[in-house]
């Protein structure tokens, strides 16, 4: 994997998310009360609703035009047949790093 180093895990607050902007399109990076960190597309496939201004809670975000709910480990859409896109990401010395294979791929999409 080619990881992306998008910035300190400090820059998003516990439970809550940030929109980034990469070379290869935009993500939103969301951080749990549990201090995970997950990675998804921004958008949601209902109503096209922004995920990075959603609410997170648990493992999951809220969209916040629509109350969707996406899990964040899988993208699956809880109770509805749709999914956002996740990407691998991980937490070395206090950075956020993706997979930028795997963000390089979705935006050849």
């Amino acid at each position: 994997m080619s990881w992306i180093d998008i910035g300190p895990v400090g820059d998003i607050p516990l439970r809550g998310a940030r929109k980034v902007r990469t070379a290869m399109g935009c993500v939103a990076v969301f951080r749990t009360g549990e201090n995970q960190v997950f990675a998804a597309t921004d958008t949601c496939p209902h109503r096209g609703g922004p995920l990075s201004e959603g609410i997170v809670h648990g493992t999951g975000v809220t969209c916040p035009l629509h109350n969707w709910v996406f899990d964040l480990q899988t993208g699956q859409a809880r109770g509805e047949d749709a999914a956002i896109t996740t990407f691998p990401v991980q937490v070395r010395d206090g950075r956020i790093l993706i997979d930028g294979a795997k963000l390089a791929a979705r935006s050849a999409a």
